[in-house]
């Protein structure tokens, strides 16, 4: 019997530009195209697992007090104390360096790789084999009070943008990492955040739910014209991670026609929140199911966290995605179910949100 034919993946969220910018020697680009052994994402991997394009980060991280090095890892291990705040200037250098490096990827690939701009440019790439990556920033530090520097990168391509990572800023509060604990964690959306999920509906850029806590989760809700998006964030009845989202939170974005993206960090799959690569994907499976009861099945996808999580052994990298796709048919998902899951449901949202298909606020 002929193997069933594989299904591509389009993802929503990786920090592979913040291992490549982090990279100590040698090309980072040529690392990228040609491949190497450390990370969870380059070229040749996403080429064996059926990675066709997602939404590629751009993170500033953290200084570490009393230094000017930085942390070596979006995604640190749970704690009470939230990050120090980060140098609007700092951020900016960092923002370029890492959109510099993703365009500079893309000359270098020979059109292997396209930075996509709308819906269109996506499926011309899953239609030529070429990887899709969207530009999309997590944590608005760099973006100025005047909005400014947002017009300047979205000509550049931006796409999409969390307002706060895991740390408090000029826009908001994000969710710190804790667990067990609820998401609703402190103050939601400044005035300034407010004004800036404003300028994002009207340039059309996707709002990234994932890194806000329950309040500012609910502010959003109540002030986007856009679907609800979470790229990256679990169940949190299954794994009680302030990371993860309610099934009020959830309900809340099948109803807008928004979506989420099921997480692969085994901290926000496992409910005892340890990071644990021996992580079983049945337990990847019940987040997903649970997330379609809510959300429903337009509304689920997938969110890696390749580069910025320990993820399933199961799965291990880019180029083990297939296996992922295994254990949905073996859980007797339909063919029509799991491409939905695959690449479906983010071109569909991403295309109400860019196209400026608008909701009523909640």
């Amino acid at each position: 019997m002929a193997s069933p034919k594989r299904i591509p993946i389009f993802d929503g969220h990786n920090d592979v530009l913040l291992r490549l910018n982090r990279r100590a020697g040698g090309d980072p680009v040529a690392a990228f195209l040609q491949g190497e052994d450390k990370g969870h994402l380059d070229l040749p991997k996403a080429r064996q697992g059926g990675f066709a394009g997602g939404l590629f980060a751009i993170f500033v991280p953290s200084p570490r007090k009393g230094s000017s090095n930085r942390e070596p890892s979006p995604q640190p291990i749970s704690s009470e104390a939230a990050p120090p705040a980060v140098d609007m200037a700092e951020a900016q250098r960092i923002v370029f360096a890492m959109a510099s490096l993703l365009f500079r990827i893309e000359r270098e690939s020979q059109g292997r790789l396209r930075v996509c701009r709308n819906v269109g440019d996506i499926e011309s790439c899953l239609a030529d084999d070429v990887l899709a990556a969207v530009l999309h920033i997590e944590g608005a530090e760099a973006i100025d009070a005047n909005f400014e520097l947002l017009d300047v990168l979205y000509e550049a391509g931006l796409r999409s943008l969390g307002p706060v990572w895991s740390r408090p800023n000029a826009f908001g509060h994000g969710v710190p990492f804790r667990c067990p604990s609820s998401p609703d964690t402190g103050p939601g959306l400044t005035d300034l955040g407010k004004a800036l999920v404003s300028a994002c509906n009207r340039l059309r850029i996707l709002i990234d739910l994932s890194h806000l806590n329950e309040r500012g989760f609910w502010d959003v809700a109540a002030i986007s014209n856009a679907p609800l998006v979470a790229t990256h964030s679990n169940a949190h009845a299954i794994s009680p991670h302030s990371r993860n989202l309610t099934d009020r939170q959830l309900d809340a974005i099948g109803q807008s026609g928004g979506f989420v993206g099921v997480n692969f960090a085994s901290s926000f799959l496992r409910p005892d929140g340890r990071q644990d690569k021996d992580t079983p994907l049945d337990l990847m499976i019940q987040h997903m199911e649970h997330m379609l009861e809510h959300a429903g099945e337009d509304g689920v996808g997938l969110g890696s966290d390749f580069d910025g999580a320990t993820i399933p052994a199961e799965i291990g990298d880019a180029g083990g995605l297939q296996n992922l796709v295994q254990a949905m048919r073996k859980h007797g998902f339909k063919k029509s179910l799991i491409e939905k899951l695959c690449f479906r449901n983010w071109l569909r949202v991403l295309g109400r949100t860019w196209d400026g298909a608008s909701r009523a606020p909640a």
